[in-house]
């Protein structure tokens, strides 16, 4: 503002300038944090996101057929992780454009292995049929691999696996069973609406749901694992965009009970312009507490060696001990991922947005360094 002139301040400010000071989150959150409190269109007839920001609900309205960009450059997933103590699973389903991948991840922590089963779909180009929701809409893919299903019914999402193939280290042959994930509609999340510097057609649009209750049983060979919903946790990564080619991120995870209330936490970045919007919340009793930055320190030649997280505000100091690498490559010409996706237990404190002090002791999750060229 020119200092010579003296103007009303509410008539210099732009009208999304004022709407942006005043929603600003009633969290304690005056670090540029925009957060969004009304249903929107996500983008406008020109393929731009209508106003970046975050959330504690899916409040944008995706619409695939407004992006602006090619079918290779369009991402859609629904990614599921399962943990309790003793063991977990991970599920996989996207359409990256050029290839659909599903996948799943047999995690042992007593061993400290894992066995994973992967199948391709070749140039789904959107046609998977990926819901435009995470409230509504079920999902299947079937080939001689794998058999995989997301079913939607009010509060609860079920996941149907048969994977004959399937062949753990542990030599058990076969992977099915049926797991059920309660969800309480009225507990927070985190979704982010986000696009990239210098390239506002590119935008990434994620809703995180932690804490989610699981039953279910999983047969591999002639063994059942039961999922019992007081010790089993689940979470949910949904993701819709508009990708740019190279990218590298890290997200964190973790979904459980602590004092006997649900707790658990979203942290991650790398990638897209997150000055108005971080994925960075805790869980605690299904109210998000928001948190403006956290950093990842790990070793990114030795993995398995002790992690340390660390926030701007002091609010989220955990130290990580790994127990698996979950670790995948592929390099075809043009097109490269790496991941890392260490499960493990967090040792730690986080600090709520009253100031009451949680203290964790090995706290079961996961945190990832992946990198994409896609």
């Amino acid at each position: 503002m020119s200092q010579t002139h003296n103007c009303n301040l509410n008539y210099l400010l732009s009208y999304e300038m004022r709407e942006y000071f005043s929603n600003l989150s009633a969290m304690g959150d005056m670090t540029g944090q925009h957060r969004v409190t009304k249903p929107m269109e996500l983008l406008d007839e020109r393929g731009y996101l209508v106003k970046p920001g975050y959330a504690t609900e899916l409040l944008w309205r995706y619409d695939r057929t407004k992006i602006k960009a090619g079918w290779h450059r369009i991402k859609e997933w629904d990614y599921y992780y399962i943990l309790n103590e003793d063991f977990g699973i991970t599920f996989t389903m996207s359409d990256l454009g050029y290839a659909g991948l599903m996948a799943i991840a047999w995690l042992d922590f007593k061993r400290g292995t894992y066995t994973q089963e992967d199948t391709l779909a070749l140039l789904p180009r959107g046609r998977m049929g990926f819901s435009p929701t995470s409230d509504a809409g079920d999902i299947t893919y079937e080939d001689n691999k794998m058999k995989l299903g997301y079913y939607m019914s009010e509060g609860t999402r079920t996941i149907k696996i048969d994977c004959p193939e399937f062949v753990n280290l542990e030599g058990e042959k076969g992977l099915s069973g049926e797991l059920h994930l309660s969800q309480d509609r009225n507990n927070d999340t985190m979704v982010i609406a986000t696009n990239w510097k210098n390239k506002p057609k590119k935008f990434y649009y994620n809703q995180k749901i932690n804490c989610m209750p699981v039953s279910g049983i999983i047969t591999m060979g002639n063994t059942e694992y039961t999922f019992r919903p007081e010790s089993s946790f689940a979470g949910l990564d949904w993701g819709r965009g508009n990708w740019t080619y190279r990218n590298r991120w890290y997200w964190g995870s973790a979904s459980g009970l602590l004092n006997g209330s649900p707790f658990g936490w979203n942290i991650g970045y790398g990638f897209s312009d997150r000055s108005l919007a971080t994925e960075n919340m805790i869980f605690y009793n299904g109210i998000a507490h928001k948190l403006n930055e956290v950093t990842f320190v790990m070793d990114v030649n030795d993995y398995m060696k002790p992690w340390r997280f660390t926030s701007d505000d002091g609010r989220f100091e955990m130290d990580f001990k790994p127990l698996i690498d979950r670790y995948s490559k592929f390099n075809l010409l043009f097109i490269k991922s790496e991941q890392h996706q260490i499960f493990g237990h967090f040792t730690g404190q986080v600090t709520l947005d009253d100031g009451t002090k949680l203290e964790v002791n090995d706290f079961l999750g996961f945190a990832e360094d992946v990198y994409n060229r896609w």
